[in-house]
């Protein structure tokens, strides 16, 4: 029969639950060293310099300005208030997107959509998010995605920097804040 000593996992890490008062002293060592070095992170945090603000006192009164009309990150164009979706190029637009669990499901088909067809920075962190996610959400069908992935990485590679993929119109960002 086994003696159960009384405690926790963490007597047993810190090593306080021992007989051996070198492994107790030990133990308090560790846990004042990962203390002190929390303390130091977050002075370190704290002390960071702040970066400047990047708006100037006009911008962003134009921005907060009622009449300003929010605009599509996908392709710039105005949004009307309220709207969920881009007209023009369909993307998900709405104020709480990512936040409503229905709407949600859109904006993450955005992003694999553009995985497949559109344009993506070309960087590894990124492809190597894409094939992740898509072998956790399905692995049955991530080799299919894998596979239309792989052709859009080819044929990005293959264009010319500043050409326009094939059934992508050219988009001027032409419109400014309070028009």
């Amino acid at each position: 029969m086994t003696r159960h000593q009384p405690g926790g996992k963490l007597p047993q890490i810190l090593m306080l639950g021992t007989g051996d008062p070198n492994q107790t002293v030990a133990g308090l060592g560790v846990a004042f060293l990962l203390l002190a070095g929390l303390w130091r992170f977050v002075g370190w945090v704290r002390e960071a310099p702040q970066k400047p603000d990047p708006w100037d006192a006009e911008f962003e009164r134009r921005l907060e300005a009622p009449e300003t009309l929010e605009v599509c990150c996908h392709c710039s164009t105005p949004q009307e208030p309220g709207a969920w979706f881009c007209k023009h190029c369909g993307s998900a637009v709405g104020p709480y997107n990512n936040l409503m669990p229905y709407v949600h499901i859109f904006s993450e088909g955005e992003v694999f959509r553009n995985g497949v067809t559109g344009r993506f920075r070309n960087r590894p962190f990124i492809f190597i998010g894409y094939v992740l996610i898509t072998l956790g959400i399905n692995p049955i069908f991530a080799p299919i995605f894998w596979f239309f992935l792989f052709k859009n990485l080819k044929r990005s590679r293959e264009e010319k920097p500043g050409e326009q993929p094939e059934g992508v119109q050219s988009q001027t960002a032409g419109h400014t804040l309070g028009q």
